[in-house]
């Protein structure tokens, strides 16, 4: 079972929720980050990426960066821009995409859950982004962003979220990409207990999105214990901050890859060996969309592709030999492209399905990639099914949509 709490969280006034809302420190660069804040001084940047104050003029993980994250959250609260709950409560969060919608319950998560593997994980952390988060939660003692977790349906959950829905919001706005971003306060004693019993009858979270925020909260939170000499299941900060959604509702797009050249190939060498393990027949690019794990679409010189994996070039049972991101690194990225490390090969790059083919073949048209990959997407059940085995899935293989705002509500760890 999952152990989760209500929390006093730090909200903006009414007015001021679409200015201090952000998208996730990691989505944008710290460039992207500075034009998009302009001269918004609520926006939650300045505290998630300072480095903006400094207009990136000083490296990203100074002191002084982490430092002023702190000085900018006091501040935040100081102008009365935050606003701490007077009592624990819950939250509910909706985002609007189109037809779209999906609703998560924001609670805190057990540390002693993540570290024991009650939370689970289906990506691999990288120590330098761990460390960046760590620092970022150590000095501002505060979840400043909630991690995106799924857990499997549950009726009593799904009915207390639709009579929810039904109630005047705290905060309703459309953001500037157009996504709408609805959230109410669950403040009702009665519907508290409600939602804490029935996660307790949860076996499981999973981590969708935000494996190095999971891992820095947790990881602070597991100091603080181990410096207390005490794991009071009251103290804050055995505690983190989280959006849960049913998995029914998630969207997960397909995450694609751009590769600069081809290795020395030409087309037609390039064709001959992707031969080997796929029927290949050429398409446009309104039918080349991929629908099953085993199909890709390509974009080279011009002209759109369907792929198919031969029977026999991977194991349809297997939770991770049978991704699609996986059939594509091993057969075509290191087999044919000589790309071993998508962590480190900058031969390589990766666009979130949110874009779409066109960004692809534009991409390609222009001359500054060679070859475009066109992956499906991974269900929520074979995210499950690798999490489940303690399996990992390849670098950028899932892509969440729509992000989650922050700044909608913080936790602070004391």
């Amino acid at each position: 079972m999952v152990k989760v709490k209500p929390f006093k969280g730090y909200r903006p006034p009414k007015e001021y929720a679409k200015q201090i809302a952000s998208k996730p420190y990691d989505v944008l660069s710290s460039a992207e980050a500075l034009k998009e804040a302009g001269d918004n001084e609520m926006s939650l940047f300045h505290i998630i990426k300072p480095e903006i104050d400094f207009n990136n003029t000083i490296d990203e993980h100074d002191e002084q960066v982490y430092a002023r994250a702190l000085e900018n959250l006091l501040k935040f609260i100081s102008k009365g821009w935050l606003i701490q709950d007077a009592k624990d409560c819950y939250y509910l969060y909706a985002q609007k995409m189109g037809e779209h919608t999906q609703y998560g319950v924001v609670l805190c998560a057990s540390v002693a859950d993540y570290i024991n593997g009650v939370i689970k994980k289906h990506e691999l952390t990288r120590k330098d982004k761990e460390e960046d988060r760590k620092k970022h939660v150590r000095v501002t003692n505060a979840n400043m962003e909630p991690v995106f977790f799924a857990y499997d349906d549950h009726p009593v959950l799904s009915k207390l979220i639709d009579d929810i829905k039904q109630l005047s919001p705290e905060y309703q706005f459309k953001a500037d990409d157009g996504i709408e971003h609805i959230f109410w306060v669950i403040n009702d004693e009665n519907q508290k207990q409600l939602i804490t019993q029935s996660f307790e009858e949860i076996n499981n979270f999973y981590i969708a999105d935000g494996h190095h925020r999971s891992a820095a909260a947790a990881l602070v939170g597991a100091e603080k214990i181990s410096a207390n000499q005490q794991n009071n299941e009251f103290i804050e900060s055995n505690y983190f901050m989280a959006v849960c959604f049913p998995k029914s509702e998630l969207m997960i797009m397909d995450y694609n890859r751009l590769v600069r050249d081809l290795n020395g190939l030409s087309d037609d060498e390039f064709f001959i060996l992707l031969s080997r393990d796929f029927h290949i027949k050429e398409s446009d690019i309104e039918a080349v969309h991929p629908s099953q794990s085993d199909e890709f679409a390509i974009y080279l010189s011009g002209k759109w592709y369907r792929l198919k994996a031969k029977e026999g070039t991977y194991d349809a049972q297997h939770p991770i030999q049978s991704l699609g991101a996986e059939i594509c690194s091993r057969l075509i990225l290191e087999r044919i492209l000589g790309i071993k490390d998508l962590r480190t090969d900058n031969r390589i790059d990766f666009v979130g399905g949110i874009r779409g083919y066109k960004a692809l073949q534009s991409r390609v048209d222009e001359g500054e990639m060679r070859l475009a990959i066109g992956v499906c997407p991974v269900s929520m059940d074979q995210l499950i099914k690798v999490a489940d085995t303690d399996n990992i899935m390849p670098p950028k293989s899932t892509w969440f949509e729509p992000k989650l705002r922050s700044g909608l509500v913080v936790h602070l760890l004391d």
